[in-house]
């Protein structure tokens, strides 16, 4: 079949959407599994919920791959449900899929999950398996999503497993995700050397109006640069970090062989929630400091695509974005965010494509901790409603329309590109 590419033109825009498809299957005393497939009912309405990628007009969806239920034992795949879903997303729907094969959590046989010793090793050997089942159907990858909130759940804050705290778990999640992101491009690539790489993490901005935190807000700007600049092979001993990372437990000798590993980023794709992805570092009246979130209309997401764009020249595909609020909110930032999509794209940034995530309604993360119903945890950030029995299971929202819309006049919405100095990923059919 002859596989969609990228390109510059506003006709070649990729618009998507996606699934929530968070894994965190673990439990402990007071957490609850948090597997949103299972929480949505996507198991088993995948038909259906699929289906309104298609009705929504989008030619591309971010889907996940639940990596501890297709391979329960190491080394044993359970196929039978994907299976079934790729096939009928692709030759059916006639759907783009971009495939997340890890949406955060491990199986349940990979004791300590990221931090294994074995970790970097067992998500490559999975990632080359699924290649070579669906390669036939699947060339976009995202190898890992969000290696920045990993990191922060699972090392810093100690709220997923493996548990860790403080800046040593952080430091020790991400060196384990980065070099399983390095093997897994590895191994898809044995497999495909066409496959495309999506590399997702969450993008945001630190502000502060502190004339003495302007350094501190510059350093935690730059902790959002790290695991791209861990892949890329920029962190050496004259990273401004370098010297943070070796007294958070990083080796010398570790750092070293991930930079000798560097990859070519093929797209850098950016989850950015107006909400959620701007932070305000200040200080209390005891001095002690502060962190809030500003600019809730996300004011600084023009700026935030020039300042990646400028740091690692490749094209850039806005992987998540939606808002939270009422649908007047929603529908603003809309078209907020896809005017300044536009303007950058003006000046020479390649933006090409965006994706409204989720799809439908999710499960709030904050279901894991919580003792209340399911329902009190529904999350509305999508184009379409869960509905309660009798009602139809999906009602579409007041952005629908909007959404569809924008998809029918790209040329008018995010405009021409201007001149950008990239290297495109190359056209493949078969």
């Amino acid at each position: 079949m002859s596989r969609p590419i990228l390109g510059p033109h506003a006709a070649d825009f990729l618009w998507a959407t996606g699934i929530e498809d968070t894994f965190v299957p673990q439990t402990r005393a007071g957490h609850r599994a948090l597997d949103e497939y299972d929480l949505i009912g996507h198991y088993e309405h995948w038909r259906e919920n699929l289906a309104l990628v298609r009705d929504v007009d989008c030619r591309a969806v971010r889907w996940g791959v639940p990596w501890y239920r297709v391979e329960p034992l190491p080394g044993e795949f359970d196929w039978r449900w994907t299976d079934q879903v790729i096939p009928y997303l692709v030759d059916e729907l006639g759907i783009l899929p971009i495939i997340d094969l890890m949406h955060y959590g491990c199986p349940f046989w990979l004791r300590r999950e990221f931090a294994a010793p074995q970790y970097p090793q067992a998500v490559a050997a999975y990632a080359a398996a699924f290649a070579r089942r669906y390669g036939r159907w699947v060339r976009y990858y995202t190898p890992l999503n969000e290696p920045q909130i990993n990191a922060l759940l699972c090392g810093r804050l100690g709220q997923w497993p493996p548990y860790l705290r403080g800046d040593r778990g952080f430091v020790r999640i991400s060196l384990q995700l980065v070099q399983g992101i390095l093997q897994t491009v590895d191994a898809i690539r044995a497999v495909d050397p066409q496959a495309v790489m999506v590399h997702v993490d969450a993008a945001g901005l630190v502000r502060t109006a502190h004339p003495h935190l302007v350094g501190l807000a510059a350093e935690e700007q730059l902790r959002g640069y790290l695991h791209y600049d861990l892949l890329t092979g920029r962190v050496t001993p004259d990273h401004p970090l370098y010297s943070w990372l070796l007294r958070s437990g990083a080796s010398p000798i570790e750092l070293a062989a991930i930079a000798a590993h560097p990859i070519t980023l093929d797209v850098l794709g950016l989850n950015f929630y107006p909400q959620w992805s701007t932070r305000l570092l200040g200080s209390d009246a005891q001095g002690r400091l502060t962190w809030g979130l500003t600019e809730h209309e996300g004011a600084g997401f023009a700026m935030l695509l020039r300042e990646y764009y400028a740091r690692y020249r490749v094209p850039i595909v806005i992987t998540e974005t939606s808002a939270h609020g009422s649908d007047a909110e929603r529908l603003a930032w809309l078209h907020s965010s896809l005017a300044a999509i536009k303007a950058v794209r003006a000046i020479g940034v390649p933006v090409l494509g965006y994706t409204w995530f989720p799809l439908c309604t999710m499960i709030d993360w904050r279901y894991r901790f919580g003792q209340d119903p399911l329902d009190r945890y529904r999350l509305e950030l999508g184009l379409y409603r869960l509905g309660d029995p009798p009602t139809p299971r999906w009602t579409a929202s007041p952005l629908v329309a909007p959404f569809r819309a924008c998809l029918a006049q790209p040329e008018s919405v995010v405009g021409p590109l201007g001149s950008a100095n990239i290297t495109w990923p190359s056209k493949q059919s078969d």
